[in-house]
């Protein structure tokens, strides 16, 4: 039996029953409100079961975070009664649930006012007032997950939204105790991660999910830098570290030569923390790649659309991977609402009969 199929216990004491986990899909499917959609329950309920580790899409902790149309919200009463809901669905397949706490930063396009680093055009840079409020609403968010039923919470450092904001130099300007060298553009994350992990009560997991170098864009986000800021994630307390790279076996993009990220990453955890990775992952041979790279989990995404039963599924030996374009009927049997649909459709290539490729 594979590393992949065995059960993985966090040094919270949470157990999943194996190694290959659901990465947090933005579906588009919540209603306007944040609250949980019928659709948004079937797209995760159809992977519980398969997979061992179920994650919500990034889900808004209050309304200045709010990003896009469709998100599911954790920011108020109001959405509690659907987290219950999704978080008993997914764990009566056997799946071990988390909620994916999000806040879009100067990607907030549904905010009253948009957050950042600095004062910009249509943002406004955030004063210490605020990034007291910002902490606050990731530890109400966190207390809402677990008293949805949710076993943890990950909170999103990754892919550009507020807390890469702070991290990216190009992006972070400041020159307070919140700016200039990495320490102090880690201290918002870091002081998040600590009042999380101080406020959940023990057995709740807490994870990070980190953009560890630079992938599509150009920021700044150097691997030596990423490698410390896991460490010292450990040190604030965090189960796991779950890097969103574009190759989950693969070196940094934009540097010279080097290890694998995850190779480097996994150096810089203790053994007591896992590394999740995401990245590229279509077959059991990318995953088992990301495995000797150093992963202790493999995330799957765009896979996973496709193929809801992919950890199953990509043990046969004749398993091949429906790869995009994807018919829409294909996806409907998957259990792709209308409005996921319409989304994917808007990416080049990738559903039959949607935007064509470039």
């Amino acid at each position: 039996m594979s590393k992949l199929d065995q059960p993985i216990t966090f040094r919270s004491g949470l157990t999943l029953p194996h190694r290959v986990a659901l990465a947090p899909l933005t579906n588009k499917q919540s209603n306007a409100d944040g609250t949980l959609h019928d659709d948004e329950h079937a797209w995760l309920s159809r992977r519980a079961g398969h997979f061992g580790l179920v994650s919500t899409c990034a889900a808004f902790v209050s309304e200045e975070g709010h990003a896009w149309d469709g998100q599911l919200g954790i920011a108020n009463d109001d959405h509690g009664p659907g987290l219950m809901r999704l978080a008993a669905s997914l764990k009566a397949k056997g799946s071990v649930a988390m909620v994916q706490l999000h806040h879009g930063g100067i990607k907030a396009d549904l905010a009253p006012e948009k957050l950042s680093t600095v004062d910009g055009d249509g943002v406004r840079g955030a004063n210490d007032a605020d990034l007291e409020r910002v902490r606050d609403t990731f530890v109400s968010a966190a207390k809402r997950a677990a008293a949805a039923g949710f076993s943890g919470v990950e909170i999103h450092g990754a892919n550009g939204y507020l807390f890469t904001q702070f991290l990216a130099p190009k992006d972070n300007p400041r020159t307070d105790a919140y700016g200039g060298d990495l320490a102090g553009r880690a201290r918002l994350l870091r002081e998040t991660v600590r009042a999380v992990v101080a406020a959940m009560e023990p057995g709740f997991s807490v994870g990070v999910r980190i953009s560890p170098v630079d992938v599509w864009a150009v920021r700044g986000l150097l691997l030596s830098d990423g490698a410390q800021l896991a460490a010292w994630l450990a040190e604030d307390g965090v189960d796991f570290v779950h890097l969103s790279l574009s190759d989950a076996s693969g070196p940094a993009p934009h540097e010279q030569a080097g290890p694998p990220v995850t190779t480097a990453i996994r150096e810089a955890l203790p053994s007591t923390v896992a590394l999740c990775v995401a990245g590229g992952v279509w077959t059991r041979q990318d995953a088992e790649r990301a495995e000797a790279a150093g992963a202790d989990i493999v995330v799957v995404g765009r896979a996973a659309i496709a193929h809801p039963d992919w950890p199953q599924a990509s043990v046969s030996s004749d398993f091949a991977p429906v790869r995009p374009p994807w018919p829409p009927e294909h996806l409907r049997n998957a259990a792709v609402g209308p409005d996921l649909l319409e989304y994917l459709s808007g990416f080049p290539g990738m559903v039959v009969g949607g935007k064509p490729s470039r």
